[in-house]
């Protein structure tokens, strides 16, 4: 499966790389857009559990790692839910 890779840049100003099994990121995700964090961490749960699934049905397993980069947003997007004007910017994809 062609896996992609998706940047983006926390309210704080890091920037993260994140990683996908399948290019269904971009049907989720534009670059230079930016999202409210919880619109993001909803479409990332959607979008990498979608991901994984499609390795399942390919594989015979989900994606552990797509698995773990939606936990790792979930801990990256968590000091920021309680902030309405927080966003976070998809700067980039890279496959």
């Amino acid at each position: 499966m062609p896996e992609m890779t998706f940047r983006v840049r926390w309210p704080d100003g890091k920037e993260t790389d994140c990683y996908s099994p399948s290019l269904v990121i971009r049907d989720h995700f534009t670059p230079g857009q930016d999202y409210p964090v919880r619109e993001f961490l909803e479409k990332a749960d959607t979008v990498l559990t979608q991901a994984s699934e499609r390795v399942r049905a390919r594989y015979g397993f989900s994606c552990s790692r797509a698995l773990g980069q939606l936990h790792a947003i979930r801990q990256a997007s968590a000091p920021f839910l309680n902030r309405p004007d927080a966003r976070v910017r998809v700067l980039s994809f890279r496959s």
